[in-house]
This record gives C-alpha cells, sequence and structure tokens, in this order.
C-alpha cells in the first residue's frame, strides 16, 4: 500500500487557503457568481485541513482513509491548476487593455462595448468564462464528496490545524552511555582521537574559563552515538573528569527534565523538582569547581533560549568541563557550539564490511566465506558508508543460511525489507519527520534525481520556484532567497552533501537519503529510467497520477520511449537529466514530442528540452499557459515562436548556448513576471527586441545588445538585475543621457560587468561621446569583476580605480586603442586579477598606475596575484621610482605571483619596477628577450 505523505497536503492546503484568500481572485474580470463560489471553498477546505493530523496516522492501517488521502491530493493538484488558470487569464486580460488595438477596422459591435468591459466580451472570453465554470462545478463536487467522506471515516479534527500528532513519529529507543562490546568499533578511531584533542585531556586550564561545547554532527546512522559511546567509556576520559553524565534528549528539550536528570545522575540525590530554580540552584553547587564532561546525545532543539537557560549551571565547572552534543542538524550546534563542528563522514567500504559480516555471521569479513563474498560486498556497497544500514542489514541476514536469499536483499529496494529489526527506515524518516512541511515538500521533489546525481544548489532553487513552492515571504525577500535558505536548511540537516569534485554549487544526495526521497514522495514523482518503471504498463499507470516526471537523457530518444507519457495530462515537470548539458554533446529528441506530445500537456510548469539537437518549437507552446520554466539550452534553435512572449506566468527563460539563436519574439516584453533571462553564448544573436524595461522582475540578464531600436536606458526599470550582466554595442549610445538614465549605480546585486563597444575602428565613432557614454555608466560599488571592450575613447573613466569599489578582484581591459595611459588602478583592495591587452596607445606605464598618493599611502595592489600585458606594441617605458628614502612606505605588488607579458616591445632593461616576491612563473615573449636575466626574484 502506497503511504501518502503530508508534504503534498499541509504544506499544499496552506499555498491553496492563501490563493483563495487573495485579492487577485477579487479583481478577476469574471462573474460575480463564480467569485463567490471561489469564496465557499475556503471554508471547507478549513475544515478537511483541520482533520489532516488524524488522517495522516489513521492511513497506515485505514486502506479507506488512505484512498481519501489520494483522492484528496489529486483535488488539490486540480484546484491549484484551475486557481492558476484564473489568475493567468486575469493577467492576459490586464496586458490586452494597456496595448493598442491590433484591428485596423474593429466591427460596429465592437465600438459599442466600453474599453474597460471589451476583454469580457471577446469570444475568447466568453468561451473561457463558460468551460471555467464546468471545471469548478467539477472541483465543487468533487470537494463536497470528500468532506462528506470526513465524517463517515470518523475524522477528528486536531487543535493544531493540520500537524502531524507526535505519537505518529517514529520514536528512536533511549541510547544509555554503555559501549556495544558485542558489536565492535570500527572505522572511527581518527575521529575518536581528534574529539580527544578537542577536548585538551589533562589540562587544568586554558584560555576560556567557560565549558566547552564539542558538536557531533552528522547523518541520521552515520555513527555519532557510537562515537559518543567510545569518548565517555575511554579511560583517559575517566581520569581526567570529576563528574560525568550522559542524558539521550530526542524529541523534548525539556530544561527541567533534562537538568534534573543530569543532577540525578551525578549525585545520590533522588528527590523529584518541580521548579527548575530549585534543580538548577542544587546542579550549580554539585558542579562548582569541578571538572564534569556532559554528552547529550540527539539533539533537535533549535532555540538558543533554551539552550541558554539549561546551560547556565555549567558555568561554575573547572575550567576544562566539556558538553559533548550530538545531531544531525547544523543549526542545533551553532546555537551551543564553542568550538567547530566536527562532521562526521561515511565509512570506508572496507569498515562497512566488517559490521555486515560480524552482525550477520559474526565474520570478521567476506575472505573466508567465498559463497557469500561477492553478494555479501554488494550489500555492503548499498549502505553507502552508513554503519546503521550495515547493522541492520546484518541483522536481517542472520537467518538467511542461502547465498541466494541473500541475493534477495541485494535486490530489494530499502523500504521493501521486512520491517522487523529494520531500523533504517526509522532512523531516516524521523529526520523527515523533524522538518518543516514546506520543507518537506522541497525535499520530495528532490526524488526526481536518481542516485549519484549531482546538482547545483541554483538550478534546484530554479525548479523549486517554477513549481510554486517558494511563497514570497512576509518581510518582502525574493523567492531566489528564500529557495537559498531552504536549500542551506536542509544541507545543515544532512539532506544533502557536498559534491567531492571541488566546485562549491554542486550537491548530491546518499543513496538511502534518495531511497527517502522516493519513498515520501510516494506516486506524484515518477522516473521514467527506474527499474521498476520498465514494464510500459506501468508506466502508463504510474505517469496517470503523477505530477512530476524526469529521465536521463539517451543519445536517441524516440517516441517510443515517452508513449506512456500520452496518459499524462496533468504533468507539471518534463525534466530531462542533467539539467544542463555542454553545447558540443549531440542528442536527438523524436519532433513527435515537442510537435505532438507537448502541447497536449497544458499543465506543464516546467519544461526542459535542454542539449536536445531541435532546430524548432512549434507555434502551439504559446498554449502551455502555466509555464513557469523553460530551457532550451545548448539547443540548435535559431529563433522562438511569437508565442513564446505569451506565457505570461514565465518566470526562467534559458538559451545559454544556442549558437545559431538569431532572435528572440517581438513582444519578448509581455513576460512580466519573467526573472531570468540566461543568452549567454548565443553569439549569433545580434539583436533584441524593444520593451525589456517592461520585465520589472528580471534578476538575471546575461545581455543586451543595442541596435535596431533597443537603447541602453530600457535597462533604467530594471532594478532588480543580479549576478552577470554584459551590454554589447555601446558604440549605438549617441546621447549621454540615455546611458544615464541606464542607472547601473542603483543596480546593487550586478557582480559581473562586460562593457563591450564595436570591434570596427573607423572614423565613425565619436571619442568624447564614447568618454561621456562610460563615465556614467558608473557600476555598483558591489562589483567584482570588470571587462570592457574595444572602448574607443581617448581615457578611461574618473570612477575605474576608485578606492569605494572594495570588491572588484578581476579587471580586463582589451583593445581600447585610443587610450594614451592606464587607469589608477593601485587602491582596489581586492583586485587579484589585471588583464591589459591591446592599449596600442600607451607608451610608458608609471607611478600613476598605482594610484594618487602612492608609495605615502600604504601599498599599491595590495591583493594582486597576477598580472597580464598582452599586445601592448608601442609600450616603450615601464617605471615606478622607488628612492632609498622611500625603503619605509608603501610596496607595489606584494603578493604578485605571476607575471605574464606577450607580444610586447617593452625595453624592461630600463624600467625600474621592484618586486618583493619570488615569481614561481614568469611568461614573456619580447622582441629582446636577452634583456631579462634568469632570476627568479626580479628588480625590473
Amino acid at each position: 500500500m502506497v503511504v501518502i505523505a503530508e508534504i503534498f497536503l499541509t504544506a499544499f492546503f496552506t499555498v491553496l487557503l492563501e490563493k483563495l484568500a487573495s485579492g487577485e481572485l477579487f479583481n478577476l474580470a469574471l462573474p460575480k457568481g463564480i467569485y463567490s463560489r471561489l469564496q465557499t471553498w475556503t471554508s471547507k477546505l478549513v475544515l478537511i485541513q483541520a482533520v489532516l493530523s488524524d488522517a495522516e496516522e489513521k492511513q497506515i492501517t485505514a486502506e479507506s482513509v488512505n484512498m481519501w488521502l489520494q483522492q484528496l491530493q489529486d483535488l488539490a493538484y486540480d484546484l491549484d491548476d484551475l486557481l492558476d488558470k484564473l489568475a493567468t487569464e486575469a493577467l492576459r486580460r490586464r496586458l490586452l487593455m494597456t496595448q493598442p488595438t491590433q484591428a485596423s477596422n474593429p466591427s460596429m459591435f465592437r465600438k459599442l462595448i466600453p474599453a474597460c468591459c471589451s476583454t469580457n466580451f471577446s469570444p475568447r472570453a466568453v468561451q473561457f468564462d463558460f468551460n471555467i465554470s464546468s471545471e469548478i462545478d467539477n472541483i465543487a463536487e468533487r470537494l463536497d464528496y470528500l468532506l462528506k467522506q470526513k465524517t463517515e471515516l470518523n475524522l477528528m479534527s486536531d487543535h493544531l490545524g493540520g500537524t502531524r500528532s507526535r505519537r505518529t513519529r517514529d520514536e528512536r529507543p533511549p541510547t544509555t552511555s554503555l559501549v556495544d562490546e558485542y558489536s565492535g568499533f570500527y572505522g572511527r578511531e581518527k575521529d575518536k582521537q581528534a574529539i580527544l584533542a578537542q577536548m585538551c585531556l589533562g589540562s587544568e586550564s586554558g584560555s576560556d574559563p567557560r565549558f566547552r561545547v564539542i558538536p557531533i554532527v552528522g547523518l541520521g546512522g552515520i555513527g555519532k552515538t557510537t562515537l559518543a559511546q567510545q569518548i565517555f567509556n575511554d579511560e583517559e576520559v575517566k581520569n581526567s573528569f570529576d563528574l560525568k553524565a550522559w542524558i539521550c534528549v530526542s524529541d523534548e528539550f525539556d530544561e527541567l527534565a533534562i537538568t534534573e536528570r543530569i543532577y540525578k545522575q551525578i549525585s545520590s540525590d533522588s528527590s523529584k523538582f518541580k521548579d527548575l530554580e530549585k534543580v538548577q540552584v542544587k546542579l550549580r553547587e554539585i558542579i562548582s569547581k569541578k571538572k564534569f564532561l556532559l554528552i547529550l546525545d540527539d539533539v533537535w532543539n533549535e532555540k538558543y533560549g533554551k539552550w541558554d537557560v539549561l546551560s547556565r549551571p555549567f558555568q561554575a565547572g573547572a575550567p576544562g568541563s566539556t558538553v559533548i552534543v550530538t545531531t544531525r542538524n547544523v543549526s542545533v550546534a551553532s546555537i551551543m557550539r564553542s568550538v567547530p563542528d566536527y562532521h562526521l563522514d561515511q565509512l570506508g567500504n572496507e569498515e562497512i564490511c566488517s559490521i555486515l559480516a560480524h552482525h550477520a555471521r559474526g565474520w570478521q569479513n567476506f575472505d573466508a566465506q567465498p559463497g557469500f563474498k561477492e553478494t555479501g560486498e554488494a550489500i555492503a556497497k548499498k549502505c553507502k558508508g552508513l554503519p546503521l544500514a550495515a547493522k541492520s542489514l546484518g541483522g536481517l541476514l542472520r537467518t538467511k543460511e542461502n547465498p541466494n536469499e541473500w541475493k534477495d536483499v541485494l535486490d530489494s529496494k530499502i523500504w521493501d525489507l521486512p520491517t522487523e529489526n529494520n531500523d533504517i527506515l526509522p532512523a531516516l524518516r524521523l529526520s523527515y519527520q523533524h522538518l518543516p512541511s514546506h520543507l518537506k515538500r522541497l525535499f520530495a521533489y528532490c526524488s526526481l534525481f536518481p542516485k549519484d546525481y549531482e546538482f547545483d544548489k541554483h538550478e534546484l532553487v530554479l525548479l523549486w520556484m517554477a513549481e510554486g513552492f517558494l511563497r514570497p515571504s512576509e518581510t518582502h525577500r525574493e523567492m531566489e532567497d528564500v529557495g537559498f535558505q531552504c536549500f542551506d536548511e536542509l544541507l545543515s540537516r544532512s539532506f544533502f552533501q557536498r559534491s567531492k569534485t571541488g566546485a562549491e554549487s554542486r550537491f548530491l544526495m546518499h543513496d538511502l537519503v534518495n531511497d527517502l526521497a522516493r519513498h515520501v514522495a510516494g506516486r506524484v514523482c515518477f522516473r521514467l529510467d527506474d527499474k521498476a518503471e520498465s514494464n510500459v504498463q506501468h508506466r502508463r499507470d504510474s505517469l496517470l497520477k503523477a505530477r512530476h516526471s524526469s529521465f536521463i537523457r539517451h543519445e536517441y530518444d524516440g517516441s517510443q520511449r515517452f508513449e506512456a507519457f500520452s496518459r499524462s495530462s496533468k504533468l507539471r515537470t518534463f525534466l530531462p537529466l542533467p539539467v544542463f548539458t555542454t553545447w558540443w554533446q549531440d542528442f536527438y529528441l523524436t519532433n513527435q514530442v515537442v510537435n505532438d506530445l507537448m502541447p497536449q500537456v497544458h499543465f506543464l510548469r516546467v519544461l526542459s528540452l535542454s542539449g536536445y539537437n531541435i532546430l524548432q518549437l512549434p507555434n502551439a507552446i504559446g498554449n502551455l499557459k502555466h509555464l513557469r520554466y523553460l530551457n532550451l539550452s545548448s539547443t540548435q534553435i535559431e529563433q522562438l515562436p511569437e508565442s513564446v512572449s505569451e506565457l505570461y506566468n514565465l518566470q526562467t527563460l534559458l538559451l545559454r548556448d544556442c549558437r545559431s539563436l538569431t532572435k528572440l519574439p517581438a513582444n519578448t516584453g509581455n513576460l512580466i513576471n519573467l526573472r531570468h533571462l540566461d543568452i549567454a553564448g548565443t553569439e549569433q544573436l545580434q539583436e533584441m527586441p524593444v520593451g525589456l524595461c517592461k520585465m520589472a522582475s528580471l534578476h538575471t540578464l546575461s545581455k543586451i545588445v543595442l541596435g535596431r531600436g533597443l537603447k541602453v536606458n530600457e535597462l533604467r526599470g530594471l532594478s532588480n538585475l543580479r549576478g552577470a550582466l554584459s551590454i554589447i554595442g555601446l558604440q549605438c549610445v549617441m546621447d549621454a543621457q540615455d546611458a544615464r538614465e541606464a542607472n547601473l549605480t542603483c543596480k546593487q546585486g550586478l557582480k559581473e560587468l562586460e562593457m563591450v563597444w564595436s570591434s570596427d575602428f573607423d572614423d565613425s565613432g565619436d571619442e568624447m561621446i564614447e568618454n561621456e557614454v562610460i563615465e556614467v555608466l558608473k557600476p555598483s560599488t558591489n562589483l567584482r569583476r570588470l571587462e570592457v571592450k574595444y572602448y574607443g575613447g581617448v581615457e578611461f573613466p574618473s570612477w575605474l580605480g576608485d578606492p569605494s569599489f572594495s570588491q572588484l578582484a578581476h579587471i580586463s581591459l582589451s583593445d581600447c586603442r585610443h587610450c594614451t595611459s592606464l587607469p589608477s588602478l593601485g587602491h582596489l583592495t581586492s583586485l587579484k586579477k589585471l588583464h591589459i591587452s591591446g592599449i596600442k596607445g600607451v607608451k610608458t606605464v608609471g607611478n600613476e598606475l598605482c594610484g594618487v598618493g602612492w608609495p605615502h599611502v600604504g601599498d599599491a595592489f595590495p591583493s594582486l596575484e597576477t598580472l597580464e600585458f598582452v599586445d601592448m606594441v608601442d609600450w616603450e617605458e615601464w617605471s615606478t621610482n622607488l628612492s632609498n628614502d622611500d625603503a619605509n612606505f608603501g610596496q607595489v605588488f606584494p603578493r604578485l605571483r605571476e607575471l605574464i607579458i606577450d607580444r610586447s616591445k617593452s625595453r624592461l632593461s630600463t624600467a625600474q619596477l621592484h618586486i618583493q616576491v619570488s615569481l614561481p612563473r614568469l611568461q614573456a615573449t619580447l622582441e629582446n628577450p636577452e634583456h631579462l636575466g634568469p632570476q627568479r626574484s626580479w628588480t625590473l
């Protein structure tokens, strides 16, 4: 029986009620009768929401309740689709009223209709109102039926309004300090020694008079408690502390109860306390000036105030006193720790094999058991470094004498194994049950990713946003920021792990956590590549109720592979993986999917065709009115159909590395909800439509191509821009006022900026105008990277090199051929890399490069590590004059590690540049290389 998790009900109902309570519905240009009928649903949904806790508990044993929840889940999705359809139609009508009529000779009937009402009487609007009324009838009938069923099923209202009752949670058995001598201690000796070193055993004082708090953090079942038990019972530890106590905290962080338990363990007093004041005074007295060790195992509390109250008596202990905390949650550790968290990694496969063999047969390993070796080691790999999984599976194997029975365990999913002696499911599900409801929904969505799949943090947040999981907060924070916070919370609770490839934004899930995601998502998320879905009929049945689907791209994806999708009319997600591919990889998708299947799936929120060698999209793509995310990156598409500009809900449009793309829809500006437009790597895109200024929600605009009517001042309304922006075609700016109106200074979120003029240097350019333009295109001081290409002015802007650009780390100045001097950049304290190329008007470089006032104002280029000069053909002299009397003043390039001088005429033998660091690598291609000596530390 499939267990429906609360994730799609509790959190979902909150969203639905918010939508019904919003003012958007009131403003719809729809018959009032429809609005009033929608409002009656609110009270009915509240009644159902109140019994969700009871239903979630009873569904495990009552199949009728389980079926009721499945129907309720389907209704919630259909209701959400309906509300979205209403909001989309309202937006369409509002946009239509703001645009001039396209008809040159409107009918007499239309002329008689007031402008404010004309959109309501169009044939399309009338048909829409008729259809929506029918859909409302259908949902109303189903809602009334489920409400009646609620009473017949005797579902009880919960005073918490839909939160799960604690008695349905998987209770973790209480732990004690006793070591399991039989099970052994595998692979954690280094971890033990590292924590003992942090405890500073034998030290009676220390720099910090307070007690020390050491958090041990890791995934459930990773071995935190076992490690703490080994430390607690270590002989050296026993001899180093006057008092010791072990407290299993678990769910409830009750300050009075925990304090009382600590007091009773370290004293002979068995008195009952009802007053926190009395027991804390008693505890303080008994530990005063004594060195104590306290283990707080399995802590979930995230409230600093509770910890602050509990810890007050501990301050009376002697220096060197230590509290060790085990937790799955970094947030818990952060409010308690006094030293950095100690994170437990997964065990190696050899140690896992030993644990599995020991609990299955009492063997040290499988080396002497040829009949079980291959299967046993394969089962150990299935545990993915999790000791609890090895121990639990070993227990299941104890009664299985035949290697074939072991093979059955190997081929089974963790969740399908017998529940007796299987602690894996409860251990991992406990972490899930402690999640807030909105995080449960986000985590279950990750079941779309296969095991070992590395996903990008930013990619996942965009998908969450498109699915409607991220609601704007009361503090008016951006949805992306809400998403990043949710991601970090799941990371801190060990649901995600950082990739070992070193990529900062890449993450993955432990295999068993991936299994957990599949388990809690149930039938809502469907992975086409799952072996269980290999049967075509089973695939069709699964997709009938699925709302989200993913699959691994094949080199050739034909129509047969997607045959089952013909029944998935309510699908919201069509996601090939990986989300992004490299542009030189070729994948082919049958036209039947693009032209026939996609237009039938009307409720898609997420559509990705990324990486496929498709040349065009059908105009019917404009019928996907619910679409929020469209990814066409690395395709061969040349232009988008004009109907794309009617996807009014679109939030993300990804066209990265579409190297054949030449044109965007003329009415792209109508996409007023668009937040991310990624057109990086589209070299053939030489023009862009006017009207970008209407897309005030844009956060990502990788480039803007000026000309053909598009002016730079269209950037003025895009105050939310973040990340990187390339402005191409600045030679088209004929009035500096247009550049001033772009208002780059106020775009605080921009971190990278590229300014590009024409590479065709002829007499058509006006040096004075280009000087004025770049001067008023001053970016925000939050900028971290700046590139200027083909600038035709004679001098660089005054703001370039201003110390207020304290975050600027990378500058590239290329082919600015009319400039005769370099800007003063020495006061940029964060500048690490400086690239200067093709500035052929520069003949000498002197102290001006180091900045005004140098060397009397400190070091010049204090952070610069790489300095590169390329193609400086007229460069004759490089001098920074320092006399002997200047020894106490600032240095130049104190951290320089790499100097590259390529294709340059430079009389470096006559220059005076003092570099006080040893250069590990010097690249130089000079006409007179004999001027360079063999030394590694240079005074040039």
